[in-house]
């Protein structure tokens, strides 16, 4: 499934070594998406980003709607993720540094003023059925055989709450990915937060 990539004001793109911030937008939702009640169950938002959310926030929010629905959605699994498990001196896909959060909050308010070219994006996340990450990932053109692959080796703790990336891990795309593909490891209603370590 390719969706094409919204192109953003060059003033909003930071580069993660050769992540975009659309690429990091994507991947969050692509998540957001997953782990709803009507797919992963891993956060209690029942389908905001899919078949449900546009009848019920486009009555108020008509022209930004998507916006509106990745935004509650985002939130609750970023919440929910720390409940979870909250490691300290770490990225997780739902945190990282300020100034990566900062251009991404910037650039998704320019997004705004130009919503047809993430139309097709939203309406794909709809689709999702919570049954196979790296295969969801993999047909929304976010992560590719490399990632598929290393995700694939990483495993989840004793306790079953987190799935830790090896090495000391800097800000980049590699890193991001891998952060988006290791919620594989969690099971259908029950959540694994993958998370890599900024220091030893």
């Amino acid at each position: 499934m390719n969706t094409a990539s919204p192109t953003p004001n060059p003033d909003c793109l930071t580069r993660m070594s050769d992540l975009s911030l659309p690429q990091l937008f994507k991947l969050r939702l692509a998540v957001a998406r997953f782990g709803e009640m009507d797919a992963a169950q891993w956060w209690n938002t029942q389908g905001v980003l899919g078949p449900r959310g546009p009848a019920v926030y486009g009555r108020g929010l008509p022209k930004t709607h998507f916006f509106a629905q990745a935004r509650v959605v985002l939130s609750v699994a970023t919440r929910r993720s720390v409940e979870v498990f909250d490691p300290p001196l770490s990225w997780t896909l739902w945190r990282l540094s300020a100034n990566t959060e900062q251009a991404l909050e910037r650039a998704v308010q320019e997004w705004l003023d130009d919503l047809p070219p993430w139309k097709p994006f939203f309406q794909a996340l709809q689709e999702c059925d919570g049954q196979d990450l790296l295969g969801w990932l993999t047909g929304l053109d976010l992560i590719g055989p490399q990632t598929v692959a290393e995700a694939e080796q990483l495993r989840r703790s004793a306790d079953g709450r987190a799935v830790l990336l090896p090495g000391i891990r800097d800000e980049d795309a590699n890193t991001v990915a891998l952060l988006a593909a290791g919620f594989f490891r969690g099971e259908r209603g029950k959540l694994a937060v993958p998370y890599a370590r900024t220091e030893a």
